[in-house]
């Protein structure tokens, strides 16, 4: 007789279900590309050691004060040379406009002269007296406009000799004024604001036994006596 198999049915359903199931991974096991058999100083430890969130907050707050102390100089310096400019250019353009006129005024202090050399010349109650009124009058009206612009006279008559202010042309002997004193103004000097505008042509006193022996120096020149 033939021997009897237990045979069991499976429906279709059951047997798409069994198909569905994943079958059962094996457990693999990693290698390692780096042996362990390395020497324990080459082994790389930081990867496996976490950072400390607190240290790394500590320097990167270091780095941000320090990068705003840089900004905080950057600024600083700045606004220093700023101000330094501002300065700068407020004195530039407070010079401007104090000395803008200064070479059109110098160039009418030669009218004043020739009107000032007419009014000596002409006499008070000659022929030309009206002719003096009207120089007077003009006169008068050119020092106003000078005034305006700041523009004023040097004293120079009976004053120490200032090479700063005047510009000497002759030295003359004196017993009544004392040496290096300024005797005569042969042209008037002119100061605008604090700037000279133009030195005062003096003439200055020397000491008498000086003067004796410079006339002898220079007497085979026959010229007036210079000042040194």
């Amino acid at each position: 007789m033939s021997e009897l198999r237990n045979v069991k049915i499976v429906s279709q359903k059951e047997h798409k279900k069994q198909e569905a199931q994943p079958l059962p991974q094996q457990p693999t096991e990693t290698v390692d590309s780096e042996s362990d058999d390395r020497p324990a100083h080459e082994v790389d430890t930081t990867a496996r050691t976490p950072k400390d969130p607190l240290r790394d907050l500590e320097e990167r707050l270091k780095d941000k004060e320090k990068e705003s102390q840089e900004n905080l100089d950057r600024v600083l310096r700045v606004s220093a040379e700023f101000e330094n400019y501002k300065k700068r250019m407020a004195r530039e353009n407070d010079d401007m406009r104090k000395y803008a006129n200064q070479s059109l005024l110098r160039e009418m202090l030669s009218v004043v002269d020739h009107i000032e050399l007419a009014l000596q010349a002409a006499s008070e109650n000659g022929p030309g007296a009206s002719l003096r009124e009207g120089l007077s009058l003009t006169l008068k009206e050119l020092m106003r406009i000078l005034e305006k612009f700041k523009v004023k006279p040097v004293e120079a008559i009976g004053q120490p000799f200032n090479p700063e202010f005047h510009e000497a042309i002759l030295r003359e002997e004196c017993v009544e004024a004392d040496s290096n004193t300024v005797l005569r103004e042969m042209q008037k000097g002119y100061m605008i604001n604090d700037r000279l505008l133009r030195p005062s042509l003096v003439v200055v006193a020397v000491a008498q036994d000086k003067a004796k022996g410079d006339a002898q120096n220079n007497s085979s020149k026959g010229d007036t006596l210079p000042l040194e």
